[in-house]
């Protein structure tokens, strides 16, 4: 009966190994443009050998791991021994080298940071805007725009005449963002709009309700959802 348990157990970890590789883009010259050089995404990517040890233990998949339900968040890899016309392109010489190819700068940046995974987490929370922790789950600073903080808080500071105009500069604003940010801005614009419509005491109740709905849920990708919406509305309610 242990040895079942254990011949099934096996199983499970090697089916659970194999999503976490499937988390991982894998880059050919057929769709590296495609992918890499997408402007809407933020992609970092790991051009690497296959006989190289180094590459090997490297903590890639766990990364793309954290990041699998960020739209605008792309994990990549491109094998050089395979494709070194590309790796040639973008000057890699030792492996693995990581670049990062920001949605705004497709020129490719070197990754020169720390290897492990808060480090790797770290940087890509940074630059892209995201707000997750080593495994995978969201903080309090996830959602929040920092440019549309500032117009929610002249939001709730203004008169009702002032209103629709900083309500029509929040649509603005959150109508420029692009990758992961854009789905922030529009959790933005549609709070902002229920906020101005039900009064000072929305936010307050709402993101209690909604903390009550998030330790409810069993499903990960709704919770994230709630909980996106509750830390913009906790912006209106400390405003």
């Amino acid at each position: 009966m242990i040895a079942y348990e254990n011949f099934w157990l096996g199983k499970i970890n090697e089916f659970r190994e194999y999503q976490k590789k499937k988390n991982v883009v894998v880059l050919t010259p057929d769709n590296f443009h495609e992918i890499v050089l997408d402007q809407n995404k933020d992609v970092l990517v790991e051009f690497y050998a296959p006989g190289c040890g180094q590459c090997k233990s490297l903590v890639y998949t766990k990364v793309a791991e954290v990041f699998k339900h960020e739209e605008g968040v792309v994990i990549a890899k491109l094998d050089t021994d395979a494709h070194k016309s590309l790796g040639e392109k973008y000057g890699v010489s030792g492996f693995p080298t990581l670049k990062f190819f920001p949605k705004d700068n497709k020129t490719g940046q070197e990754y020169d940071g720390g290897r492990n995974l808060d480090e790797f987490v770290s940087f890509i929370n940074e630059k892209v805007g995201t707000g997750r922790d080593s495994k995978g789950k969201l903080t309090s600073k996830a959602g929040i725009v920092e440019s549309l903080d500032t117009l929610v808080k002249e939001l709730v500071a203004a008169s009702e005449d002032e209103k629709k105009a900083i309500l029509s500069r929040i649509e603005e604003e959150a109508g420029n963002l692009k990758g992961s940010t854009a789905r922030y801005g529009m959790l933005y614009t549609s709070l902002a709009k229920q906020y101005t419509e039900n009064g000072s005491g929305y936010a307050t109740k709402e993101a209690k309700l909604l903390g009550r709905l998030i330790s409810k849920s069993t499903s990960p990708l709704k919770a994230e959802e709630l909980t996106l919406k509750r830390n913009i509305l906790n912006t209106f309610a400390s405003s």
